[in-house]
């Protein structure tokens, strides 16, 4: 399963496809082949036996983790005679633009509702407590959006905060990828879940310690399990100039689409464009702030060119 040497101290226990695959045991699937259709994203290609190889043995991990951690907690209420409210078991998922993390925190949500022990999931992004389209003009940080600068860091955090302490409900705002910014006054509300998956570009960014000794809360501070979906520079530039042609003649055509204007590019014009952007924005937000953070996570799901996860690595306890 893993292969170690006496002077292998990787943090991480790495698991071929097939050797992760054989952890799933007797977990049962829970999923119909239409729900795995509505759960991928445009250009995601997971299929069932991704399910079954990557995802179950996953779920059956996370369902372990979070049973273990429900335990504890009542032990603990034991221990002090207190009676607080459920504390939620927190997953987050990172990774780069068009790396897959919005599929895997669906698939993740939609088999572990299906656990007996874990009856309530919720699943938020991050990209509503991005700035206002408006604040980040003023502030010229629109080319770089998705950058750590570009979120509403507090508010952020006192939403975590506020999950974790069992507050209800708690509030997030609403992003829209057609007009590409917050919509205001809309809310979702989470009410105190079992879990709380959160996922977003730089959800495992640590920041800059203080000088001064003085706690600073991190985003990740508030999971307690992590993933990062991994893959080459050269594939998640293939991946996402793939998206971009396929919105080209999807989402931009809608002429309320904040791309609306790159709907009439030609083939290499989009290509061009797409790659452009990349280089410009996603491939520096790469480099500086999210792979950086890779070695934070939990767990990383490293993909090959044809979007299946060729490996895992699980940080060991």
């Amino acid at each position: 399963m893993e292969q170690r040497t006496g002077q292998d101290v990787s943090p991480y226990r790495t698991f071929s496809r097939a050797d992760w695959a054989r952890l799933r045991h007797d977990t049962p699937m829970t999923l119909e082949p239409s729900e795995v259709t509505r759960l991928r994203s445009m250009h995601d290609r997971l299929d069932m036996n991704e399910i079954e190889e990557i995802y179950l043995p996953l779920s059956r991990l996370l369902s372990l983790y979070v049973r273990a951690t429900q335990n504890l907690f009542r032990a603990q209420q034991g221990f002090l005679g207190t009676e607080d409210s459920k504390m939620p078991y927190i997953i987050g998922v990172g990774g780069s633009v068009a790396a897959g993390k919005s599929t895997t925190a669906r698939v993740l949500e939609a088999l572990l509702t299906r656990w007996p022990n874990v009856p309530k999931v919720d699943l938020i992004t991050t990209d509503g407590f991005l700035f206002p389209n408006a604040v980040l003009d003023r502030e010229g940080l629109m080319e770089k959006k998705g950058f750590p600068e570009s979120y509403d860091l507090p508010a952020l955090l006192l939403f975590l905060s506020d999950i974790k302490a069992g507050r209800r409900p708690v509030r997030a705002p609403v992003y829209s990828h057609l007009i590409y910014d917050v919509i205001p006054n809309q809310w979702v509300e989470i009410d105190r879940p079992d879990i709380l998956i959160v996922e977003g570009l730089n959800v495992l960014q640590a920041g800059r310690l203080p000088k001064d000794g003085k706690a600073v809360p991190f985003v990740s501070d508030f999971f307690d399990f992590s993933v990062y979906i991994d893959a080459d520079e050269d594939v998640l530039l293939s991946w996402y100039v793939s998206r971009f042609l396929t919105l080209r003649g999807t989402a931009f055509a809608d002429p309320k689409s904040y791309f609306h204007r790159y709907a009439r590019l030609t083939d290499k014009e989009a290509v061009e464009m797409a790659t452009s952007i990349w280089n410009r924005i996603n491939l520096v937000n790469l480099h500086e702030n999210i792979l950086p953070t890779r070695r934070r996570a939990d767990l990383i799901l490293k993909k090959g060119r044809s979007h299946q996860v060729d490996e895992v690595a699980l940080r060991r306890l």
